[in-house]
């Protein structure tokens, strides 16, 4: 057995603003608003797999993902794009390739949806 997993547990976003970002996240991933907001800037978001974790303690404009770190999955990357177009994301790609696409958070974090 090897110590380390090859597994990945979970990933931080920096974000400038923790009650925001958990809203936006929240909406954008048709997950509730529940949890507190831990120790002050950090904040859990439910999810299946690997987790999200926002983090305003890390956040500098520096520090902001310039290129997707992930994507999030669809089964259907029309819908998600007309989706997030009709929520009005900085979508920053159209659809490529027929499977994904990127698009900026509200802090400019580079995002990825593809289709899995």
């Amino acid at each position: 057995m090897h110590p380390i997993q090859n597994q990945i547990g979970t990933v931080f976003i920096p974000v400038s603003n923790i009650e925001r970002s958990r809203d936006w996240y929240s909406d954008i991933l048709g997950v509730p608003v529940e949890g507190e907001i831990l120790f002050g800037h950090l904040y859990v978001l439910p999810m299946k797999g690997t987790g999200l974790v926002l983090d305003s303690k890390i956040y500098a404009e520096d520090r902001v993902f310039r290129v997707p770190a992930f994507h999030l999955n669809t089964t259907d990357i029309g819908a998600a794009y007309a989706f997030m177009k009709e929520k009005q994301v900085n979508l920053i790609t159209p659809i490529e390739h027929q499977h994904w696409f990127n698009f900026k958070d509200p802090d400019g974090n580079v995002l990825m949806v593809c289709k899995c």
